[in-house]
């Protein structure tokens, strides 16, 4: 879903001034350690998330996206931190502004195999960390993607 319903009657108070807005970030790992990748409809790769919405618990909220997104059912392992700063401020191509402060998860799937939307991702696979470099990532990913591999490499196996 591109915008939330919340989201969308905030937008006609505030226009496209930005928000800081709270997102929750799946980092779903196969049995192989490669982390699940969608790439998004700018061309964007990054691992599977969005906007929490109002009284959602942070990782209900990035087991959701997942199913939305890429039609996976997850289990959350742990909270690998929260990150937010100017490499988390987008500006979307309507005007909208957010910086968006987000908890990430390392997870695993449950069932399924990914399956792009067709609305928000258009590509979903898992990559091997030794393979980031050959994908288009999102800017952020450079400040979280170490450490959701340096937690996975430490709480595989649990």
């Amino acid at each position: 879903m591109p915008i939330s319903p919340f989201l969308a009657a905030l937008r006609v108070h505030v226009g496209n001034a930005l928000l800081v807005l709270p997102s929750a970030c799946a980092c779903v790992f196969d049995d192989q350690g490669r982390l699940l990748l969608a790439r998004h409809e700018r061309g964007v790769w990054a691992p599977p998330g969005g906007a929490i919405e109002p009284d959602e618990r942070p990782a209900d909220a990035a087991v959701r996206e997942v199913a939305e997104e890429v039609g996976l059912k997850i289990g959350v392992d742990g909270l690998v931190g929260t990150w937010g700063g100017p490499e988390f401020r987008v500006l979307y191509p309507n005007g909208d502004q957010v910086s968006y402060v987000m908890s990430v998860y390392a997870c695993h799937p449950l069932s399924g195999d990914p399956t792009p939307d067709g609305d928000e991702i258009f590509e979903a696979r898992y990559v091997a960390e030794d393979d980031l470099a050959g994908y288009g990532l999102a800017s952020w990913t450079a400040l979280v993607l170490p450490d959701v591999f340096a937690w996975h490499r430490a709480n595989a196996g649990r």
